[in-house]
């Protein structure tokens, strides 16, 4: 007869003693670092999601909708929400708290049309296609709200080819106009007759002159935080002035925009470091200091060289340098060190003179985690930067630590008093000394 009084140990994937954790705190974990259906190093991107909409009935209903805004708005995730909201409508005893939630947390046309693709796909993946099911009466509610946010412009530059369409949106959902002129621009929606809108996606392909193109767009501020990042490389091939690129760098907006963008932008235009630098350094002015000696220890293994996504060149290595430059602004007195199969202490630079420190630190091989910690933790505060995987046991802090988590493995490392925090935004600083101050 097999024996089943055992003690059920955890393990992470690289072998060292794990940590335990509730539903609602394994939720957190997988939702607050997940590009949802992407793989990870250790674990593919259907397992995740499979977890995910495992775990939603075992988490109390206003702790998800929490989870799901907190996702959307502080890490600026946009598919991990979408999933979260699936799930509560398919649960008698979360279902009434979708529709308030889908109405907070799209902020964009087309996640009107992704969140119905999402309901109507299965959960392996977005290609595994099944019948459609009906519509619960709060998506159609939520959905209903949502789309009320918008205007004519955004609504026509989201109004894309799909299997989704934002008139199908209006249609299945019946929603009503806010007024006079937005149903108007719902008529316009319906017919096709949409003027298009003025985006440099829509002017370079009308065979516009690019130069000409982005110096207009800049001039009038239409071209996004994220569209210019992304961008940067084409307007320097087009010739538009290296002033003007970066009058615009220094008037963007990076509310929404992620720490390790910053650092990708960098790497296609190197010239423009430090207005870049300068950006992403803009999005923790007036953050509170952490007082004290803080020391900082970043993972710079071989799992941490995995993209974020499949058509990503940014890795969890990105994202944990992008925070570890931040985290380095708001501490009082800072050390830094990397690990992966030694220890090794990196000069204290700012901005991307850190990153490049960091990256060229040591070889990416093994994760001795706990070895590291045994080694650094001697400052009032010890914070590891990591995917949370070690060869070794990793012992509790000696003082206050905190183990910032960049992967969504099923698993976390480390016993003892960790303070846990999962995400790439800058918004895990914010929590850090949000913490201290009680």
């Amino acid at each position: 007869m097999v024996k089943l009084n055992r003690l059920k140990r955890l393990f992470t994937r690289e072998g060292a003693p794990a940590q335990a954790f509730t539903p609602q705190r394994e939720l957190e974990r997988a939702v607050l670092n997940c590009l949802l259906w992407e793989d990870q190093f250790y674990e593919s991107g259907v397992a995740i999601a499979e977890r995910m909409a495992a775990l939603v009935p075992h988490v109390e209903p206003e702790k998800v909708a929490a989870l799901a805004v907190r996702a959307r708005e502080d890490m600026k995730l946009r598919h991990a929400p979408l999933l979260l909201v699936r799930e509560m409508a398919r649960l008698k005893t979360h279902a009434p708290l979708v529709a308030e939630t889908i109405a907070r947390i799209v902020q964009r046309p087309d996640e009107l049309t992704e969140l119905l693709a999402l309901y109507w796909a299965d959960v392996l993946g977005p290609q595994q296609q099944r019948k459609r099911r009906p519509v619960s009466a709060q998506i159609k509610k939520g959905l209903a709200q949502a789309l009320t946010k918008f205007d004519a412009y955004q609504l026509a530059k989201y109004d894309r080819d799909g299997a989704v369409r934002l008139r199908d949106v209006l249609f299945l959902t019946h929603a009503k106009p806010k007024d006079a002129d937005q149903a108007v621009v719902w008529k316009q929606l319906v017919d096709g007759d949409l003027k298009s809108p003025d985006t440099w996606e829509v002017a370079l392909s009308s065979g516009q002159d690019k130069r000409a193109t982005f110096e207009r767009l800049i001039g009038e501020r239409k071209l996004g935080g994220l569209a210019l990042l992304r961008n940067l490389r084409l307007m320097q091939a087009a010739g538009v002035e290296r002033e003007t690129i970066a009058s615009a760098l220094a008037a963007m907006r990076v509310d929404r925009i992620l720490p390790y963008r910053f650092i990708t932008a960098a790497r296609y235009a190197p010239d423009l470091e430090p207005e870049l630098e300068q950006a992403m350094l803009k999005s923790i002015e007036g953050a509170p200091r952490l007082k004290g000696r803080t020391r900082l220890l970043i993972d710079v293994s071989g799992s941490m060289a995995a993209p974020l996504s499949r058509q990503s060149e940014m890795t969890r290595l990105d994202a944990a340098c992008g925070l570890a430059v931040l985290a380095r602004e708001v501490c009082e007195k800072v050390e830094v060190f990397t690990f992966s199969n030694e220890v090794k202490a990196v000069p204290n630079r700012r901005g991307f003179a850190l990153r490049d420190a960091i990256v060229a630190s040591q070889p990416h091989a093994g994760t001795w985690l706990g070895k590291a910690v045994a080694e650094v933790d001697k400052g009032d505060r010890l914070i590891v930067f990591t995917d949370e995987q070690s060869h070794d046991k990793v012992e509790a802090p000696k003082g206050l630590g905190y183990m910032v988590n960049v992967a969504a493995q099923q698993h976390g490392v480390g016993i003892g008093d960790w303070r846990r925090v999962d995400g790439f935004s800058e918004a895990v600083l914010t929590w850090i000394a949000a913490s201290e101050a009680g």
